[in-house]
Order: structure tokens, then C-alpha cells, then sequence
């Protein structure tokens, strides 16, 4: 073999082997991308996870509904206003513990003021063997003055009155003052200034509603159908 076909060959065995250590410096760097990406996953991962199961310890342990807000500065711990991608967050995390606690005896379920777990409807007959205390009863004409409210307002006393076609007594407006669920937010520019009544967010969250659309419709008269209609639920 002539000492220039040598070289030749020495040479192309020189670019096969260049060729080959690229191409293994390419696979090892992949290599090296993908245990980093894996391991981004991981850590993002256990990080939801951790997060899911703060976010599920304080909603169970919470006195009051959580906020989004309140949730938002849980998990970040810091009060900075919450943004788009802090509730699309958020909402996955809740999703999650949703379907976590399909099968179970509490629900996590978003009423007017938050996010809370309550017992389910079903559960109610077992519940109420742990205590013999009763919920407060209230007559007819409270419930028809909080329908007449729920459904009309914001109404003035003069209001009530005038639908009912009665008298109103004044300790049913202070009854339920006095429970949260209404609440004065203003005045008529009328001759006296009558009070405003509106519905709370705490009348909401106590019936298990996000908003006044979820009230159920009203079938007959307001002192007739309304009062009936939000007996059942109170």
C-alpha cells in the first residue's frame, strides 16, 4: 500500500471516529437533558402534591370558607393580590380534591364566600344522632319576609309590608340580622330615608349557593311559593 493511500485511509478513520464521538456526546447530552427533565417533573410533581394536601388540611380545618385569596396566601405565604395563573392553579388543585373525596361522606364544594368541605345531604339523618340540639324554627312570616327579601331586593320595610298586605313585626328583621342573613346596605332617597335590605354571602354559603340565580324559582305567590321554597333548603 502506497504511503498516500495510507494516509487517506488514516484520514477517514479520523473523520468516522469524530463522527462517532459527536454522536456520542449527542446521546449522552440528551441523555443528560432528559434525567433533568425528568427530574424537573418529579420535583413538580411533589411539589402539587405537597401543595394539594396544605390546601386540603386547611379547608378541612378552616372555621370559615377559604377565598381564593386565603388560599393563594397559604400556599405562597405572602398577601399579594391573586392572579389568572394563581386561580387556574388553584382550581386544578381543587378539581383534584374533588375527585379525591367523590366517595366519601364530605364534599368539597364552593359556595358564595369560598371553598369548604361540608357533610353531604345523605349523611344529615347519621349527623344528627350525635346531638340532640335543635336548629332554630322560624314562623312563617320570617320565612316570608327572607323570601320577599331573597327574591325582591333590595326592599325597604314599606316594601315588605305592602307585598304581604300585613304588618311587619320587627323582631323577624332582627332575627334574622341577627343570624347573617340579611344586612341593611343602603337608603331610599325617599321621605325618611327607609333602610335597604339585602341578602348576605353568609345566607348564600348557609344554603349551599354560589349566587341568588341558584334560588329555586318561584312556583306561586312570594308569600306562598318563595316561603315553602326556601323552608326545604333552610
Amino acid at each position: 500500500m502506497s504511503a498516500g493511500r495510507f494516509a487517506d485511509i488514516s484520514q477517514e478513520r479520523d473523520v468516522r471516529d469524530g463522527e462517532v464521538d459527536s454522536v456520542v456526546s449527542l446521546y449522552v447530552c440528551a441523555m443528560r437533558a432528559g434525567r433533568v427533565r425528568l427530574n424537573f417533573q418529579d420535583n413538580f410533581l411533589r411539589h402539587m402534591t405537597e401543595e394539594k394536601k396544605v390546601l386540603e388540611t386547611a379547608l378541612l380545618c378552616a372555621q370559615e370558607s377559604l377565598s381564593m385569596q386565603d388560599m393563594k396566601n397559604l400556599l405562597e405565604n405572602t398577601d399579594n393580590e391573586i392572579n389568572a395563573p394563581w386561580i387556574a392553579k388553584l382550581r386544578q388543585l381543587l378539581m383534584e380534591l374533588q375527585s379525591d373525596w367523590a366517595d366519601k361522606g364530605l364534599e368539597l364544594v364552593q359556595v358564595a364566600n369560598g371553598w369548604r368541605f361540608q357533610s353531604r345531604p345523605e349523611m344529615k339523618p347519621w349527623l344528627e344522632r350525635l346531638t340532640k340540639e335543635k336548629h332554630p324554627r322560624y314562623s312563617r312570616a320570617t320565612l316570608e319576609i327572607l323570601a320577599i327579601i331573597a327574591y325582591n331586593q333590595p326592599v325597604t320595610r314599606g316594601d315588605i309590608e305592602q307585598i304581604r298586605g300585613v304588618m311587619m313585626n320587627p323582631n323577624a328583621i332582627r332575627m334574622l340580622e341577627e343570624r347573617g342573613w340579611i344586612e341593611v346596605i343602603g337608603h331610599r332617597e325617599t321621605p325618611g330615608r327607609p333602610a335597604l335590605f339585602a341578602t348576605t354571602a353568609q345566607f348564600l354559603s348557609d344554603l349551599g349557593l354560589t349566587s341568588l340565580e341558584q334560588l329555586p324559582p318561584l312556583l306561586e305567590s312570594m308569600q306562598e311559593g318563595a316561603a315553602d321554597e326556601l323552608n326545604v333548603i333552610i
